[in-house]
């Protein structure tokens, strides 16, 4: 059985079936997904874009 995980962009934390996460396109290029745990979105912590290494938040 395959699973699909997901990761936090910025620390890395396993964020399946967690509350609050998020998951978008890059605000830049919108070819990568950008997913993100809760707490380093309340954290504002940064990520950036496997694609066109887009930092954000800001």
């Amino acid at each position: 059985m395959l699973e699909n995980k997901k990761f936090c962009a910025s620390c890395k934390t396993n964020i399946t079936n967690i509350k609050g996460s998020a998951e978008f396109d890059c605000p830049n290029c919108g070819e990568k997904k950008i997913i993100r745990c809760f707490k380093c979105r309340e954290l504002g912590t940064k990520y950036i874009c496997s694609k066109c290494e887009f930092t954000g938040p800001n």
